[in-house]
C-alpha cells in the first residue's frame, strides 16, 4: 500500500501519539493515501452487497472512489467452483483516481474457490483475510488444492488473516431464533463490520439500510445488525489485526457541490429522466430485459411521478416499436439493449431512419459474439452502431467515457435525436453500467434547453395557392423534418419503410428520388453539430493516445504514469463517433504516432485509418475486464519510444 509522506514534525507528533496509544492498549493507526479491496466468493454470499455497502459509505465519507464487480453469468454456479466466484473490487483515495485499481492490496476471500480465483491478481505483501471455515477437504479438492494454502506455505509472501468468519457469525448470533444455515448467511455482514472497522468507514449508513431492508423481517435485520458490529468489535478486540487504515477524504479532488455514489446505468436513467423534463416530453422506455441493461428498465420503471412509462415486451423486436410508435406519438422513446438485441433491433432502428423520429437507442456492451460473455465487458458494437443496418441508414453514435458520464451522454444524445429526428445509438458498457463513482448532483440552471416545437399547421404553399402539409419540409439549418403529433387536425401524412418523396412523403420509387434522400439523410448526420475534440497535451509530444468510451480512466491513469516518469504523451478522448469532430483530422495531422486502445480488436483504429489516412497502431484487449493502467503505460512506453 502507498502511504501519505508527512513532515519530521508531524512525524515525531505521530510517534508520541502511537507511544500514548501503546500505552493506553490501542491499536496502531496508519494513514494511506489509497486502498484496493475485493471482496470474493461464490454468487450466493452477498459479496456484491457486502461491496455495495462499503462503497455507499466511502462515498458518504468523502473519499473519491471507483468500483469493479465482476460476476458469473449463470444465474447459480455449483457452489464452492470457480465458475461461480463474484468479487467486488473498490479502489478509494484522498485524491482523485480514475480507475478501479490494477491490483488489490486487499483480498476478502469467503471459500477456497475465491482465493484460488483471484491470488493471481494480488501484489506480493497484500492483506489477505479468509474464511478458515469453508477450507474443508471436500471444497479444497473442488478447486484443485491438494494441500491447504493456508498452511503449505504457499501464502508466505503475503500477510494472512485466517479467520473463522462463520462461526463467528454463527456465535454472534446464537440469541436469534434462527437456523444454523439462515445465520450462516450473515457472514458477509460480519466481514463488511471487520473492514469497516479496518478502515474506519462509517456504519450509520448500513444500519439504516439492514433496518430498511428487512424491515418487514424484524427478526433477520436484527441477525444482520448484530453480525455487522460483531465483526467491527472483533477488529477491535483481536490481536490478529493489530493495525487499522485512514485514508482522508478526497477534499481537493471535487469542484464544490452536492455529490452522491452513481453507477452508468443509474446515471443513464437519472439523464433520461432530465431529459424528458428538459424537453418537456413524457418518457416512453420500450425495453426487453437483457444483461447488462435491465437496470435501466428496473430503475425508470420506479418514476411514474415524471411522467415515464415503461414496457416490458416479449422480445426486442416488440420493445424497439413499441418505442418508435410512441416517439411517432410525440414521446422522448428510449429502447435499451446490448449488443444481440441491437442485432434484432436493426430492422426498425432503419425505419426509424427512414421515418426520421428522434429515437434513444442505448447499447451496453458486452462481451460477443451472440450470447458471448453477459457479464463481462467489451466495447466491440462500435463497427455494428455504425453499419449494422441494411442499406444506407446512417445514425449518430455517442459513448459516455465514466459511470458520472453516462447522464450527460444521456442528455447530449437525447439532444441529437430531438434536434436533428433521428435515431441515436449510445454506446455503455458493462464496465460503466455496473461500476460507480462520485457524480455530483447538477444545479438545474446547467441543464440544456431540450424544448421542441411540434408541427402545428401547413407549412408548404402549393402553385395554385393552396397551404398543404409537407411532412419532408426540412429545416435549412439541420434538415430535419418537421415533427407531426398524430390527431393534429391537417396533419396527416403516411408512415412506412417504403422509400418517401422528398417533401409530401408519398411512396416513391423514382431513382433520383431515392438517391437525393440517401444523401440527404447522411447530410443530416453529417452536419451534426458536436463539440470539437479537445487535446490534453502540455508538453508538445509526438505521441496521441486516442481512445473512446470506457478506456478513459485506464488510459488518463497510464497517461498520469508516464508524465510522472518524464515521458511527453498527449491524450484525445472522442464521445462522438458519428459523426466524428470537425477538428479531429487536423489533431491527429500533428503526431507522429497515434495509438489507439480499445476492448475490440481494433474497431475506431479501423474507421480512422479509413477516414483520415492516419496509420493508427491498435493496442487491443478482449478479455472480458478493463485495461489496468500499468498494463496500457507499458505499451504507450513502447510506443514512444519504438
Amino acid at each position: 500500500m502507498t502511504s501519505q509522506v508527512s513532515s519530521p514534525a508531524e512525524q515525531a507528533d505521530e510517534a508520541v501519539v502511537g507511544e500514548q496509544r501503546k500505552a493506553a492498549g490501542a491499536k496502531d493507526v496508519r494513514r494511506l493515501d489509497r486502498v484496493i479491496i475485493r471482496f470474493a466468493g461464490d454468487s450466493g454470499d452477498g459479496m456484491q452487497l457486502t461491496g455495495d455497502r462499503f462503497t455507499s459509505e466511502t462515498a458518504s465519507f468523502g473519499n473519491d472512489l471507483s468500483t469493479l464487480p465482476n460476476f458469473p453469468a449463470e444465474i447459480r454456479a455449483p457452489a464452492g467452483t470457480l465458475p461461480g466466484v463474484s468479487s467486488f473490487q473498490l479502489h478509494f483515495a484522498d485524491h482523485d483516481i480514475l480507475t478501479p485499481g490494477d491490483a488489490p492490496n486487499v483480498l476478502v476471500a469467503m471459500n477456497p474457490a475465491a482465493l484460488k480465483a483471484n491470488i493471481g491478481d494480488l501484489p506480493r505483501g497484500a492483506e489477505i483475510i479468509v474464511n478458515t471455515d469453508e477450507f474443508t477437504k471436500r471444497a479444497m479438492q473442488k478447486v484443485g488444492y491438494a494441500e491447504s494454502p493456508l498452511e503449505d506455505g504457499s501464502l508466505d509472501g503475503y500477510s494472512l488473516h485466517p479467520v473463522p468468519l462463520t462461526t463467528l457469525t454463527v456465535e454472534a448470533l446464537k440469541e436469534f431464533d434462527l437456523s444454523r444455515k439462515e445465520a450462516e448467511r450473515s457472514k458477509n455482514m460480519f466481514a463488511l463490520g471487520l473492514l469497516s472497522w479496518m478502515y474506519h468507514r462509517p456504519t450509520e449508513g448500513t444500519e439504516r439500510f439492514l433496518a430498511s431492508k428487512f424491515a418487514k423481517k424484524p427478526e433477520i435485520m436484527k441477525a444482520n445488525l448484530a453480525a455487522f458490529r460483531a465483526g467491527w468489535n472483533f477488529g477491535e478486540t483481536t490481536e490478529d489485526f493489530a493495525v487499522s487504515y485512514e485514508v482522508a477524504p478526497a477534499a481537493t479532488a471535487f469542484p464544490v457541490g452536492t455529490y452522491r455514489n452513481i453507477s452508468g446505468n443509474l446515471a443513464l436513467s437519472y439523464g433520461l429522466v432530465t431529459a424528458s423534463r428538459q424537453a418537456d416530453l413524457p418518457l416512453y422506455l420500450g425495453s426487453y430485459p437483457i444483461t447488462p441493461a435491465s437496470d435501466i428498465l428496473h430503475e425508470l420503471s420506479k418514476h411514474k411521478n415524471f411522467g415515464v412509462r415503461t414496457f416490458q415486451a416479449e422480445d426486442e423486436i416488440a420493445g424497439i416499436g413499441a418505442a418508435l410508435g410512441a416517439a411517432f406519438g410525440g414521446s422522448l422513446a428510449v429502447t435499451t439493449t446490448s449488443g444481440p438485441g441491437v442485432a434484432l433491433k436493426s430492422e426498425t432502428i432503419g425505419l426509424a431512419v427512414s421515418l426520421e423520429l428522434p429515437l434513444l437507442v442505448i447499447d451496453i456492451q458486452r462481451g460477443g459474439p451472440s450470447t458471448g460473455l453477459p457479464t463481462k465487458t467489451e466495447q466491440a458494437d462500435l463497427m455494428q452502431a455504425m453499419f449494422g443496418r441494411n442499406g444506407e441508414a446512417p445514425v449518430p453514435v455517442i459513448a459516455p467515457r465514466t459511470p458520472a458520464d453516462c447522464f450527460d451522454a444521456a442528455l447530449e444524445a437525447a439532444r441529437i435525436a430531438l434536434t436533428y429526428r433521428t435515431p441515436v445509438m449510445l454506446l455503455s458498457d458493462g464496465y460503466l453500467a455496473n461500476g460507480s463513482e462520485p457524480w455530483r448532483i447538477p444545479e438545474l440552471d446547467e441543464l440544456p434547453d431540450l424544448t421542441v416545437q411540434f408541427a402545428q399547421g401547413p407549412n408548404h404553399t402549393l402553385e395554385d395557392g393552396t397551404e398543404v402539409f409537407w411532412p419532408y419540409k426540412r429545416d435549412p439549418q439541420t434538415l430535419a423534418r418537421p415533427w407531426a403529433v398524430p390527431g393534429t387536425p391537417g396533419l396527416e401524412h403516411r408512415i412506412g419503410g417504403i422509400e418517401k418523396q422528398d417533401g409530401t412523403g408519398n411512396i416513391s420509387y423514382d431513382p433520383a428520388n431515392h438517391d437525393f434522400m440517401v444523401r440527404t439523410r447522411q447530410a443530416k448526420i453529417d452536419g451534426i453539430d458536436v463539440p470539437d475534440v479537445e487535446v490534453d497535451d502540455p508538453h508538445e509530444a509526438r505521441t496521441l493516445v486516442l481512445g473512446w468510451g470506457s478506456t478513459y480512466g485506464p488510459i488518463t491513469a497510464a497517461v498520469r504514469r508516464l508524465r510522472a516518469a518524464g515521458e511527453s504523451i498527449a491524450q484525445a478522448h472522442l464521445r462522438h463517433l458519428n459523426p466524428f469532430p470537425r477538428n479531429l483530422g487536423t489533431v491527429l495531422q500533428r503526431y507522429d504516432k497515434v495509438v489507439i486502445p480499445e476492448m475490440n480488436l481494433g474497431q475506431l483504429a479501423t474507421l480512422i485509418r479509413a477516414k483520415y489516412l492516419v496509420d493508427a497502431h491498435s493496442y487491443n484487449q478482449v478479455n472480458g475486464m478493463p485495461f489496468k493502467a500499468e498494463q496500457l503505460a507499458t505499451a504507450l512506453k513502447e510506443a514512444i519510444d519504438g
